[in-house]
C-alpha cells in the first residue's frame, strides 16, 4: 500500500473534506478520490461511503482506521528517529570509556561538547575492569570509546588524545617522600598495590619494572585508582600511577615522585570501529575530542 493513499484517507476519515486536501496536497480531487478507491480494491471491501457532501467511514474503515493511525504515528516516529541521528546537532552520541577516566576526561569532554552542541545527546556507558574487547564495532550499539589500551582488532581505530606521566607514588611517612624524582630500580624491595590485574597501566607497571630488572612484590591489589591512592597514602605500599593535568589528589600526603628516564606514560585514546559507518553526530563529538584535547596541551606548553 502507498503511504501517501494511507495518509489521504487518514485525513479524510478525520473530517477533511476532498476540496480541502485537494488544496492542501495540489492534487485534483479525481487524483484524490482514485487513490482512496485504490485502497478498497487492495483492502477488498470499501472504508468510505458519501454521506451528502462528504465522506464518512464505513464499519471496515472504523476497524482499518485504528490500525492506520497507529502504522502511520510509529512510521512517523521512526522517519523522526532517523532524522535525529543523520542530523549532527539534533542526533545521539554512544559513548564507552574504562573507569579510570571517568572522574577527570569524560566530563570535562562531554560537558565542553553539550556546550557547543546542545541539541545532541550523549549516552554513556562505563565498562568493567575484565572488559578486554574493544566495545566499538559489532552488535554493541557504541559508536566511540575513551580507552587506555590500544585495540588489537585491526578493523578499530585509535586515536591518541592525552599522555599521562606514569609516577611513583608513596606515602607521607615513605623515607622518598621528600625527594624531587626516583630511579624504579630502587623500589626493587618496596612493596606495590597493584592496580586491577587485568587493567592496561598494570600491563605498563610490569614493562617499567622488568626494565628497571625486577618483578614487583605486590602485597595489594585494588579494583580502581582511588582505591590504590587510598592504599598508598596509608602507607601500605607504592605504586606507579597515573598523573593527568586535571588530576586534584583525594588523599592528603600522596607523593607522586617522576621516574628517571622520562618515558614512564600512558597514552588515552578514542577508539572506533572502521566497519562501520560514523554517523554524523558522533564524527563531530571525535572531532571535538580531539581539538578540545589539542588546545589544552597548546595551553599547557
Amino acid at each position: 500500500m502507498d503511504v501517501r493513499d494511507l495518509r489521504w484517507f487518514q485525513q479524510v476519515a478525520d473530517g477533511v473534506t476532498l476540496t480541502e486536501l485537494s488544496d492542501l496536497e495540489s492534487v485534483s480531487q479525481s487524483g484524490i478520490s482514485r487513490a482512496l478507491a485504490r485502497l478498497d480494491v487492495e483492502v477488498g471491501t470499501p472504508l468510505l461511503r458519501r454521506s451528502g457532501r462528504t465522506l464518512r467511514m464505513t464499519r471496515a474503515g472504523l476497524d482499518f482506521k485504528r490500525h492506520v493511525d497507529g502504522a502511520l504515528h510509529e512510521l512517523d516516529d521512526g522517519l523522526a528517529a532517523v532524522h535525529q541521528l543523520l542530523d549532527p546537532e539534533s542526533g545521539t552520541v554512544s559513548l564507552a570509556f574504562q573507569p579510570s577516566l571517568g572522574t577527570w576526561l569524560v566530563p570535562g569532554l562531554v560537558s565542553g561538547f553539550r556546550k557547543a552542541h546542545p541539541g545532541v545527546d550523549v549516552v554513556l556507558t562505563s565498562k568493567h575492569l575484565d572488559e578486554l574487547t574493544p566495545a566499538v564495532g559489532g552488535r554493541s550499539g557504541v559508536e566511540l570509546e575513551l580507552t587506555t589500551r590500544p585495540p588489537p582488532d585491526a578493523s578499530v581505530r585509535w586515536q591518541v588524545l592525552v599522555r599521562e606521566s606514569l609516577m611513583l607514588a608513596v606515602g607521607p611517612d615513605h623515607p622518598w617522600a621528600h625527594r624531587e624524582r626516583v630511579d624504579l630500580a630502587e623500589a626493587a624491595q618496596e612493596a606495590f598495590v597493584a592496580t586491577h590485574p587485568l587493567s592496561h597501566l598494570w600491563e605498563v607497571t610490569l614493562g617499567l619494572c622488568r626494565q628497571a630488572g625486577f618483578a614487583p612484590e605486590v602485597t595489594l591489589a585494588s579494583q580502581d585508582l582511588p582505591t590504590a591512592r587510598a592504599f598508598v597514602a596509608a602507607g601500605l605500599g607504592v605504586a606507579v600511577l597515573p598523573v593527568p593535568d586535571a588530576w586534584v589528589p583525594t588523599h592528603e600526603g600522596l607523593h607522586l615522585l617522576p621516574l628517571e628516564g622520562g618515558d614512564a606514560y600512558r597514552d588515552v585514546g578514542i577508539a572506533w570501529s572502521t566497519e562501520q559507518r560514523m554517523l554524523p553526530s558522533a564524527r563531530v563529538f571525535l572531532e571535538h575530542a580531539v581539538g578540545q584535547t589539542r588546545a589544552e596541551e597548546g595551553l599547557s606548553a
